[in-house]
């Protein structure tokens, strides 16, 4: 009856919680009978208190207790213990030591779960109560296995889509699961049944993630290093994977240099036909590329060649290396 559930990917480990729960019994009384803990702040005085208590009119009593292992983390700058340092001592566990002996005489009607994010696998508190605990892990999903989520979660659903639907979803959406499971019932809905394809992604996914893009472009080409900083992150919020930014913010700086070189032949309506651009769409392009010389928009690709590099060979965290490039462009 004890669980320890961590890692990147939340949505799952938040349905891994949700499982639990089901098989608890009434989730109306179980609720009345659950208790939610900070472990940042926890004792285990006041943990062993909750896990203690008498359910009421519930066979059951769930403590959830968030962030415990991740106190016990190696700090940067921290010199970290070796291996045979670790088999010796507690590692400065202190009262949490006890916390395995706690756990098997704790009462069975008591289900505790301990979540958190990250977690390294020598942390001393997952290694002393791993022995005693169900272990599960939810490293974030990319690639294939990402692929694979997204075909399985819309069979749930009980319907179909492309294998090239479920790439560009991954490209655009990247390993938010909280966000990709959105962007799927919105397709869902959309393709009313039918096989859902890569023109239902563009057309559902892509548009409405363009206007964010435009006003980080329009933010980094004026300058407005702070508006651009909460920008991105604002990308970030809403599951814009790094990969996915870089490739449209290098779209866009593409179709400033096309619009640059089409304003001078071409009428507004002809560059919109040209460049496959929406009304609004293009009227931006066009604004932006007055403020564009070939020169600044060939600093700007040598810029994110760059970045998209560091990226790859793992020079720059993908987060870290877009936010340089963003305060770069704003100050170029």
């Amino acid at each position: 009856m004890f669980h320890i559930l961590y890692g990147q990917d939340d949505f799952s480990l938040n349905q891994a919680v949700e499982k639990i729960k089901a098989g608890l019994g009434d989730p109306q009384m179980l609720a009345v009978n659950t208790a939610r803990l900070d472990g940042q702040k926890l004792t285990l005085r006041e943990l062993k208190e909750n896990c203690g208590a008498v359910p009421f009119l519930s066979s059951y009593r769930l403590v959830i207790v968030d962030g415990l292992l991740g106190k016990f983390e190696s700090k940067p700058g921290k010199k970290r213990l070796s291996k045979r340092a670790i088999s010796k001592s507690t590692s400065g566990l202190g009262e949490w030591e006890d916390l395995a002996s706690y756990i098997k005489q704790m009462a069975s009607t008591t289900v505790l779960i301990l979540v958190d994010g990250k977690i390294a696998e020598h942390n001393p508190l997952l290694k002393r109560l791993s022995p005693v605990a169900q272990v599960k892990v939810f490293p974030s999903l990319r690639g294939g296995r990402l692929a694979t989520w997204v075909q399985q979660r819309v069979t749930e659903e009980g319907s179909n889509i492309t294998s090239g639907a479920v790439d560009l979803l991954a490209e655009l959406i990247g390993g938010n699961l909280w966000a990709m499971n959105n962007e799927i019932m919105k397709l869902l809905l959309y393709a009313h049944g039918r096989t859902i394809s890569e023109d239902d992604v563009r057309q559902l996914v892509g548009y409405a993630q363009e206007a964010n893009i435009f006003a980080l472009a329009d933010a980094v080409v004026e300058g407005q290093t702070d508006i651009a900083q909460r920008i991105l992150h604002r990308c970030y919020q809403e599951g814009d994977s790094a990969t996915y930014i870089l490739t449209m913010v290098t779209r866009q700086f593409r179709l400033i240099a096309q619009a640059k070189e089409l304003s001078s032949k071409l009428s507004r309506k002809q560059i919109q036909s040209k460049l496959g651009l929406k009304p609004f769409a293009v009227d931006r392009t066009l604004s932006q590329a007055k403020l564009y010389d070939l020169e600044h928009i060939k600093r700007a690709y040598d810029k994110l060649l760059e970045t998209d590099l560091a990226i790859k060979t793992g020079k720059y965290d993908d987060q870290l290396a877009l936010e340089l490039l963003v305060a770069e462009f704003s100050t170029s």
